[in-house]
Formats: C-alpha cells, structure tokens, sequence
C-alpha cells in the first residue's frame, strides 16, 4: 500500500535500498522524519535487510533496476544513488551490470533529481583512488587505477558516475554532491560478500583459520557503518557538490584487523596467509580534513567497538 504523502516531510529515495549501507540510510531517514522510498532490483540487496522497516509509516519499496528509466507519482526531495554491486565477489560476478548501474544507472538516478529539483548525493568510493601513490588520500588525488585490471568494472564505474554527476551539475544546475566512502562495515554484511570484516568475522565464528591475502601488511581504514551513515547524511543537508571523503583516518593492517576479531570473539582460529588478488591496493586511508571542515563530521565508533557490534549480529545471524 502506498503512503499517503505528506506535504511536511521530507521525501527521500534511496537507490540500492536493500542493500548493507542502503538499508541503514533508509532507518536513519526514517527516524530522521523522512518518509522514504527504497528502491532497488534486489540483484545483491536482500528483503532482510528492509524487513524490519515493512510496517513503518512513510516506508515504500519500488523494486526496479535503476538503469532503467525512473518515474515517480510524488514529488521527491533527495536522490541517495547507492545502487551498484560493491563487494569483489558481486562486482566479479556481474561486472556488466556494475558498469550499467555506475553509467545508466546514475544517468537515470541524476534524472530523477533533475525533474523533481531534488538533492542528489552519488555514493563513490575510495576505490576511485586504486592502488595509491599518494598517502594518505586526499580528494584532490587522481588516483592509480588499472582500466583494464579484475576491478576496473567498480573502479572505472565509479569514476565515471562521479564525471557524470559533475557534469549534470554544471550543465543543468542538479543540486548534486559526492561522497567517497571508505572500508564500511556492520551488522547486515554476508558473510560470504569477499570482503575483510564479514569473512574475518564468519571465519572466526566457525573455527576456520581467517585467510590474510599478501603478507598482511596492506591497510585499509575500517569505518563503522553508523559513522558513514553520518556523513553521507551530513552531505545530503550541506549543499556541496565534493568529492568528500568518508572515512575512518584510523588506518589498520590486514593482519591486525584480523587478529582483532580473534580476540573479540575469543576464537581459536589462527591466521593463514593466501595468495593476494590482482591491483589489491597496499594502502588505504582517508584524508578527511574536508569533512570535518565543511560537514562538522568524523568517525565516532572505536573500531573496537564497531566489531564488537558486529560481531554480536553475526552470532545472533549465524545461529537462526
């Protein structure tokens, strides 16, 4: 049943929805006041992930795939693009339809907020600044991307996604921002996904030894997902059009991250180091002056207590 729309509230849609990081923006909106439509083909979002928001007032889900045309019957107040498969074993598995949801999907998702004058916030990542000569990053960084290597199909998506929002911008006048969002981890990942925190975390749980790509000493900068929520809501009210980067400064290597969630579960497992995947990038850590700056934000969640978390909703998952 659709919603009656209130003229009061807020009208936000969240592309990708369903999805790990999509299904905490529309909580957080929600309890923010918005009324929300999620918006997603469900090709890696789950119906789990929005379950708990079925029944609450001013909540809709439109299942589409965003690189098709979008229209919606109400006026709508933000655009939130996070539609796009973001984990390796996703973006491996369909890399045509990431390179569609970075290009068509964004196009259509910009549209939208074109037609409605609406915000548009485009969720980039850090991976647009690949395997990094410069340390740590910076958005005025280019970046050191392979084109052509295993995780072009995400990398160059996201590039191209944040061309094109810019260019929008200055040739229509789109109220539109970008965010570069960094390691997010919480409750709602799979296990299985490929990436470091879920298949430490499920590893540890089940005994197995947790498998460290390389010698370990590659880093990257886990942020909790509450603290990106945040930022990107903190990005949708600033007017600016970025690139800003959302991230925990807090870098940690793989093999530290991972003897962390041995400890925090009390596991046995021990590590075991395995062959490190092609253009893996060795380091990877936010400068987030900009955000702090111009948004008043930065992570508040101790990675410690940010696993902790985590790790409590995998237990409780994992054992239903």
């Amino acid at each position: 049943m659709q919603p009656t729309p209130d003229p009061l509230r807020r009208h936000s849609v969240v592309t990708g929805g369903a999805g790990f990081l999509g299904s905490h923006l529309c909580t957080a909106l929600l309890d923010g006041g918005d009324e929300v439509t999620c918006v997603d083909d469900f090709c890696t979002g789950s119906a789990g992930n929005i379950a708990h928001l079925l029944d609450r007032p001013g909540f809709t889900v439109v299942g589409a795939d965003i690189t098709e045309p979008l229209e919606l019957s109400r006026p709508v107040d933000l655009v939130l693009h996070f539609a796009s498969p973001a984990s390796p074993a996703d973006y491996l598995r369909q890399p045509l339809h990431t390179l569609e949801t970075g290009s068509l999907g964004t196009r259509n998702a910009l549209a939208l907020a074109h037609r409605h004058r609406a915000r548009f916030v485009l969720a980039s990542t850090s991976e647009v600044y690949g395997d990094p000569l410069q340390h740590p990053q910076s958005e005025s960084y280019w970046g050191n991307v392979n084109p052509v290597g295993p995780r072009s199909v995400y990398d160059e998506a996201k590039r191209f996604a944040e061309a094109l929002t810019t260019a929008e911008a200055a040739v229509h006048g789109t109220d539109a921002g970008i965010v570069r969002l960094f390691n997010t981890y919480g409750p709602r990942m799979r296990g299985h996904d490929g990436r470091a925190v879920p298949t430490f975390i499920r590893q540890a749980l089940a005994g197995e030894p947790l498998t460290v790509t390389g010698d370990g000493r590659q880093t990257r900068s886990p942020a909790y997902v509450d603290d990106t929520v945040r930022g990107v809501l903190a990005m949708a009210d600033s007017g600016l059009l970025g690139p800003v980067n959302i991230g925990n400064p807090h870098e940690m290597t793989m093999r530290a991250l991972a003897e962390k969630v041995i400890g925090l579960t009390g596991s046995a497992s021990a590590v075991r180091l395995v062959e490190r995947p092609a253009d893996d990038p060795a380091v990877r850590c936010p400068d987030i002056t900009l955000a702090r700056d111009k948004l008043q934000w930065e992570p508040r969640v101790p990675v410690e207590e940010g696993l902790a978390r985590t790790i409590a909703w995998f237990r409780e998952h994992l054992a239903n």
